[in-house]
């Protein structure tokens, strides 16, 4: 009999202290518990910008922007795919430039004899940190390994660094604002000049 009521107050306990702790998870607020959720991963995310370069390069393409490719799309279907650009190309060596929207990147194009000859990634002005803004030189030669070129771009007082990857029968240029390896302007895509 004692034994009895001892097991009986025991399991009543048990079943009491579970309702109040079930109880007052229900009592978090809604707002409480959707902050506590961890940020977005700003290094992640560049992380995964940059390797999204890697395969469609081979193919003289950018990441998720119509499979336009080097030397094959024309200016026609650019312009039938996206429409014209806000600030169209000067002359023959100027970049029709494409400005970033609400979530959506920039790019800038060139083209020769009608095709495109060079591409521009301008990346996106918001967030930038999970964008182009969170690639650096050393996540560069951590992931990629060692470049096919690196140089510094003098113009008047603007020094920019431009790191160069072959890929296949074209190249990544990334181009970086100074000499510290952070700061990463944009990405050109062009034929391959380097070896």
């Amino acid at each position: 009999m004692i034994v009895y009521t001892s097991v009986r107050k025991t399991a009543i306990a048990a079943v009491v202290a579970g309702t109040l702790a079930l109880s007052a998870v229900a009592a978090v607020p809604t707002y409480a518990a959707t902050s506590a959720a961890a940020p977005v991963d700003a290094h992640a995310k560049a992380f995964e910008t940059l390797m999204s370069f890697y395969k469609p390069a081979l193919q003289g393409q950018f990441p998720n922007f119509h499979s336009f490719s080097l030397g094959t799309t024309t200016h026609g279907a650019v312009i039938k795919a996206i429409g014209e650009a806000e600030d169209p190309a000067k002359d023959a060596d100027g970049f029709d430039v494409y400005h970033a929207e609400m979530g959506h990147p920039g790019y800038a194009i060139n083209y020769k004899l009608n095709k495109i000859r060079e591409m521009r990634y301008l990346g996106t002005n918001v967030e930038r940190q999970t964008n182009l803004g969170g690639i650096s030189v050393r996540m560069l030669l951590q992931h990629w390994g060692t470049p096919n070129e690196s140089v510094l771009i003098k113009s008047g007082k603007t020094v920019q660094k431009k790191i160069t990857y072959a890929r296949g029968k074209y190249q990544l240029e990334f181009i970086f604002n100074g000499t510290t390896g952070m700061g990463l302007d944009h990405i050109n895509l062009v034929n391959k000049t380097v070896k």
